[in-house]
Order: structure tokens, then C-alpha cells, then sequence
């Protein structure tokens, strides 16, 4: 960041975009003025400041930091630029989503007509992954509903997804699907998963667990609800109803309901996208008892403008406790959804606390 004092803005290589009032360097950078005591986005249309009273900053907050406010007419820290972003990015992603192929950095950077950087952090800030990563996902998406058609090969919708070779796509195959293409593509036929319910104090609750580990933690009033609801995930898999060995496992997660304190010491099996992961993470890092809005943890993730992806990725979980989605609150502290009911995600938080 240039400072006061040193060497003149105009000898800066970002200067040029000041002068050119250029609307792509926008989100690169801001620029503050000594004399008005304000900073402003790169295209601001205010009269060119004497470059003698000119310094850089790399983010809003850190021309706060230095004393400067942020300029009235082209509102650097707005509203109105965060609806823009927005829309440019739901622009870039249904791009993707349409493209038979992912097309590169600079291309979907062209088509929303801004810098490839610039685009990238863009992107970034506010999906909260790369267009690199969203673009993968998409492709895997592509996989796994051809697969569920069931009239596609492996092969034939791997390539059709869009992936160069298969061996790309089966290095990570079981991360992607939760299992092997064949097995997904069969439904999870062959597929062992181990489950049970049983009730604790928060209702009934549905424990069940691949050969990875437990890969689902549901709550709920009605049993069979929850056991329908796990069929519904892999019709053809082979369930089988747990025997006294996994109600040992079952007898273990409600203990650790009932007593977040006592910690759960089980291999999880998560199945999510990069994203999610990311998401779930964060969570699984809260310390029992404290609580996060869904913009800290975008910025724990470095995702600081994907706030709704964070309150969605919070929605999919569906190990409920061990990934503790409950600790996850609204930015003035208040309660907000939760995939099994507000009064389950209250009473967890009250009995971490020791309420």
C-alpha cells in the first residue's frame, strides 16, 4: 500500500486505472485523498485527485483503518456494488452450469467483462470457492444425475460431464459420490449402511454408519419418518437394522447428546462439496457452548461475502450434533432455522452451556 509521504500515486503501476476511471479494477483496490478525507473505488466519476495527495489501499477496511470514509458518490463500501457483484457472479455462474466444457479463468472473466483477477477474488468472496472449484463441482453434479438416470455407462457420463479422462474423475470419486461410480450408479447397491433409532431427550433419533464411518445423525418426532428419509438417500443400498455391537455405537451418540461435554469419539464419514467441507469445518472448530453467525464463519473461511452458501451449507448437514450446525446463529445473536427445529438447536446450546 502506498503511504503519505512516499513516492507519487501517479508512479504507481495502479494509477492508470484511476485515470481511466476503469470499472474492472474496481474490487482490486481503493484509493484515498489526503485533502477531502475520503477513499473511493478506482471508476469513481469525482473530479481526479492531485496524485501528491493520493494513497492506495488494498481493501475497504484497511482505508477505514487509516482515517479515511468512504466517498458518497461512488459509495466504495455500498450497497448497490454488493447487489452488482451479486448479479455478476450469478451471471458467471450459470456460464458454468451451461457450458458443455468449463471454460478457462479469462474467458468467463471476458463474458462478465471484468479482469481475470479481479474476477477471481470476486468470484471468490462470493461463492466462497474458485470458478476452478464451482466449475468441478458442477461437472460432478452432471455425474452423479446421469448416473441416477441409470441409462448412461460410467464412461459415457463421465465424458459427458465434461471431464478430459476418467482417471481424473476416479481419483476423487468416492470424495464426489460418498462411494464408487458403480455403486452409485446402482443406487448404492452393495453398499452396506448400518442404522438404528432410538429416542433421547430431544425425540427420536437416527444413527447410521457406512464402512467409513457414521454418516448420519438425524432428529425428528417420527422414527419411521427418519428411516424413510435414509432409504430415500440410497434406495437400493443394503440397510441393515443395527445389530448389539452398532446399538453400542447408537448408545454412544446419544450419550454424547445428552452430554456434548463428554466429546464423540467416532470416525465420521462426511459427504459434502469442497465448500461444505469447508463450512463444516469451521464448525466442528467452535469450542462447545460458544456460538458464530454465518458471517464469521465466512470470514473463518475466507469467504467473508458468502454468508448465504455458509447458512446453506449449515441447512445440508446432516450429521446433526457432531457437526455442530446449532452453534451457528444470526449476527445480532438471536436464533435462527435449523434443520431439526429451534427448540433442538436451544436446548443444545442450553445443555453446552451447562444451562
Amino acid at each position: 500500500m502506498s503511504q503519505m509521504g512516499g513516492p507519487r500515486a501517479d508512479f504507481d503501476p495502479r494509477w492508470p486505472s484511476i485515470v481511466a476511471r476503469d470499472r474492472a479494477a474496481d474490487g482490486a483496490f481503493v484509493y484515498s485523498v489526503k485533502t477531502t478525507g475520503v477513499y473511493c473505488r478506482p471508476s469513481c466519476p469525482s473530479r481526479r485527485a492531485n496524485p501528491e495527495n493520493v494513497a492506495f489501499h488494498p481493501t475497504c477496511e484497511a482505508a477505514e483503518a487509516a482515517g479515511f470514509r468512504p466517498c458518497r458518490r461512488c459509495r466504495p463500501n455500498g450497497a448497490g456494488d454488493a447487489a452488482e457483484r451479486a448479479a455478476l457472479v450469478e451471471k458467471a455462474c450459470r456460464i458454468i452450469e451451461q457450458a458443455e466444457q468449463a471454460p478457462s479463468l479469462e474467458e468467463l472473466a471476458q463474458m462478465c467483462a471484468v479482469s481475470p483477477s479481479h474476477f477471481h477474488r470476486l468470484f471468490r468472496a462470493e461463492t466462497g470457492v474458485t470458478p476452478k472449484a464451482y466449475a468441478s463441482a458442477e461437472r460432478a453434479r452432471r455425474v452423479r444425475r446421469a448416473l441416477s438416470d441409470g441409462d448412461a455407462s460410467v464412461t459415457a457420463a463421465i465424458y459427458d460431464a465434461g471431464f478430459g479422462s476418467n482417471g481424473r474423475f476416479y481419483e476423487t470419486a468416492s470424495k464426489r459420490l460418498g462411494m464408487r461410480p458403480m455403486a452409485f450408479k446402482a443406487g448404492g447397491a452393495g453398499a452396506e449402511i448400518r442404522f438404528a433409532v432410538a429416542e433421547c431427550s430431544l425425540g427420536s433419533i437416527l444413527v447410521a454408519q457406512s464402512a467409513k464411518g457414521i454418516c448420519a445423525i438425524t432428529l425428528g418426532d417420527d422414527p419411521d419418518a427418519l428411516a424413510r428419509e435414509l432409504q430415500d438417500r440410497f434406495p437400493r443400498a443394503e440397510l441393515i437394522g443395527g445389530d448389539a455391537a452398532f446399538e453400542r455405537v447408537v448408545a454412544q451418540v446419544v450419550g454424547f447428546v445428552e452430554r456434548p461435554s463428554m466429546g464423540l469419539a467416532l470416525p465420521l464419514d462426511i459427504r459434502g462439496t469442497a465448500f461444505q467441507q469447508r463450512v463444516w469445518k469451521a464448525l466442528v472448530e467452535l469450542a462447545p457452548g460458544t456460538t458464530a453467525s454465518y458471517a464469521d464463519i465466512a470470514r473463518a473461511i475466507g469467504a467473508p461475502r458468502a454468508c448465504r452458501a455458509v447458512a446453506r451449507a449449515c441447512g445440508a448437514n446432516g450429521i446433526a450434533v457432531a457437526i455442530p450446525c446449532h452453534r451457528v446463529v444470526r449476527n445480532d445473536g438471536a436464533l435462527s432455522g435449523y434443520r431439526w427445529g429451534v427448540e433442538r438447536k436451544r436446548a443444545l446450546l442450553e445443555r453446552e452451556r451447562g444451562e
